[in-house]
């Protein structure tokens, strides 16, 4: 019988995607292995393989069809010996969602995400509902409490056949829990129709998936996590003298960033109740340094992780971040490549910025903002004198890393960057 090919999960975090391009065309014969078509994600463009063989019947989503549900039929296989007849009995997806949104009033929060919206998750012991944009809007039609599903998705993800056997009328999810408050409203008018009403010229341009993800997960991060700041100075002098020296005898060309990613690793491993996180089950204290690293692209900040970077050197390190960096702004990293660190750094010391405070990426604990070197005036013994500063700020889930151990990670990472040989030993 015809085989479904649904549209894949592509990450952990991965709830919808795009078609961007199909590799086969209907008739083709398909073997296990073959590119069959590329997927958008939020956060790159990946390669999809094929898992069956057969021949391609009907293609049922569109070439660059966006916001097309996780498990939604993408397209029919035919098994040898099968016609084209029957791929066409095959159940039609769903059309995807179109991006661009429509100006309305603002509303109070509803207890079930809106069909077009990204899927909101419930809240359940403090844990995660994940669920699709159809499941959600065929349980708030049959008044279905999601937080009572137990979904058989890509990890644990509630999809329509999970909805379809929950009992009809199940406890609805009331609109905030006891004993909690509803989640912030905003209580004015949106941007859209704010700028409609006063007749402001504008050009609208539809949410990215990246863009989606990045004010979805800052939010939620402002929202949930509580945030507190640890500011240090530290004297680049002689690090830029011996990062001259290096670049002089080596084709690595080491940058500052790469200086300081090897600085935060080893006060990591200096300090390591520092690279931690919070979960309801515990904390979590990793054994390894993975340092997510800020990267700008056309379509928002992404974060390529140095894995296990307090074993790496600097020429190793530069060579990396080089090539990640790359393939960030191409979209072209793998998922394993950009998520799961467990730290990260922000670095705007490029553009001239003095000192800022970054957002935590959760479920990271700390992540390390810094600045531009500049020319300040300090006093060293006695004296007046110039140095060349560079400020950084941590930012720290306070559930997850107390005061304390932020300060000593500082002095660790301060001790590395004042006195750069010490990386090098």
């Amino acid at each position: 019988m015809p085989i479904e090919i649904l549209m894949p999960a592509l990450s952990p975090t991965m709830t919808e995607g795009k078609l961007a391009k199909w590799h086969k065309q209907e008739g083709d014969e398909i073997k296990a292995g073959d590119i069959i078509a590329e997927i958008e994600t939020d956060k790159a463009t990946m390669e999809f393989e094929a898992v069956d063989e057969g021949r391609l019947g009907k293609i049922l989503v569109a070439e660059g069809s966006e916001g097309v549900a996780v498990n939604t039929p993408i397209a029919v296989l035919l098994e040898e010996g099968e016609s084209a007849s029957a791929a066409k009995a095959a159940p039609k997806a769903e059309a995807p969602k179109a991006e661009a949104p429509k100006a309305e009033a603002p509303k109070p929060a509803a207890p079930a995400a809106a069909p077009a919206a990204a899927p909101a998750p419930a809240a359940k012991s403090g844990d995660r509902v994940f669920a699709s944009p159809l499941a959600r809007r065929i349980a708030q039609q049959n008044n279905i409490d999601l937080r009572a599903v137990s979904g058989s998705g890509p990890h644990g993800r509630i999809v329509k056949a999970d909805i379809e056997k929950a009992p009809k009328g199940s406890a609805a999810a009331a609109p905030a829990a006891a004993g909690k408050a509803a989640a912030p409203v905003a209580s004015g008018p949106g941007a859209r129709q704010l700028a409609d009403l006063l007749k402001m010229p504008y050009k609208l341009e539809p949410l990215s998936g990246m863009r989606k993800t990045i004010a979805r997960r800052l939010t939620e991060s402002k929202q949930t996590v509580p945030h507190f700041y640890l500011t240090i100075d530290t004297e680049i002098d002689e690090l830029l003298s011996l990062r001259k020296r290096l670049n002089d005898k080596t084709e690595a060309k080491i940058s500052v960033n790469d200086f300081v990613i090897r600085a935060v690793a080893l006060a990591l491993k200096k300090v390591p109740t520092a690279n931690a996180s919070f979960d309801d089950s515990g904390m979590m204290y990793y054994e390894h340094a993975d340092i997510s690293v800020a990267v700008a692209t056309p379509n928002g900040l992404i974060t390529p992780i140095i894995k296990q970077a307090e074993s790496k050197g600097l020429t190793q390190i530069a060579s990396e971040m080089k090539d990640l960096a790359a393939r960030a702004r191409d979209g072209k990293l793998k998922p394993e490549e950009f998520q799961g660190g467990t730290f990260s750094i922000s670095n705007l010391g490029m553009f001239g910025i003095k000192q800022f405070e970054a957002v935590i990426n959760p479920p990271q604990g700390c992540i390390l903002a810094i600045g531009a070197g500049e020319q300040r005036p300090i006093v060293k013994n006695g004296q007046i004198v110039p140095a060349t500063i560079m400020t950084c700020t941590l930012s720290v889930d306070h559930r997850a890393v107390d005061g304390a151990v932020g300060a000593q990670f500082l002095q660790a990472f301060k001790g590395f960057i004042d006195d750069p040989l010490t990386m090098l030993l």
